[in-house]
């Protein structure tokens, strides 16, 4: 089986916008079911921001990686059901053996902000959902050269009955 692949998987406005205030600025069903579709079974790396924003700990049936530069967060009982990792380069190593052992195919980059930065160079795949809204935000998306991408699919969904954005 060939080395797993790191995957970005990210919702955000057509203003770049991925969060506000610790949370996400909508509630999108839709995307929340597709967000689960793609990361269920693989391990998802995220920050600790994006960690305690959740609002189930752990996400079940992956494994979780939460990078903190906070050397007590794992002591202080913080991060119950993931493991803790201090740089990029050991999430990623401890998410390759788990998703080679599992079977899959790649490990999930799930948020915030700086960890989509430091991890896009390395990203082989970006699963974006493309909310049509414009909301205010302290959470971006970073800027890339779209151009060296290449879309693979595309689908378009009107908003349904338990989507909103504020």
């Amino acid at each position: 089986m060939p080395q797993p692949i790191i995957s970005l998987v990210v919702a955000r406005g057509r203003n770049g916008v991925i969060g506000r205030d610790g949370d996400l600025p909508w509630r999108l069903r839709s995307d929340l079911q597709r967000f689960k579709a793609i990361t269920m079974g693989k391990p998802c790396l995220m920050g600790r921001k994006t960690w305690e924003s959740l609002p189930l700990k752990p996400l079940p049936g992956r494994l979780n990686l939460v990078m903190t530069r906070d050397e007590s967060y794992e002591a202080d009982g913080m991060a119950k059901g993931a493991l803790v990792c201090s740089t990029l380069d050991e999430a990623i190593e401890i998410g390759r053996e788990t998703a080679q052992d599992d079977g899959v195919d790649e490990i999930c980059v799930i948020g915030g902000t700086a960890l989509f930065a430091a991890a896009l160079p390395r990203a082989k795949r970006l699963y974006i959902t493309e909310v049509d809204a414009a909301p205010e935000g302290d959470a971006v998306f970073p800027s890339f050269d779209e151009t060296a991408w290449v879309e693979v699919s595309s689908e378009s969904h009107p908003a349904g009955d338990k989507d909103d954005h504020a």
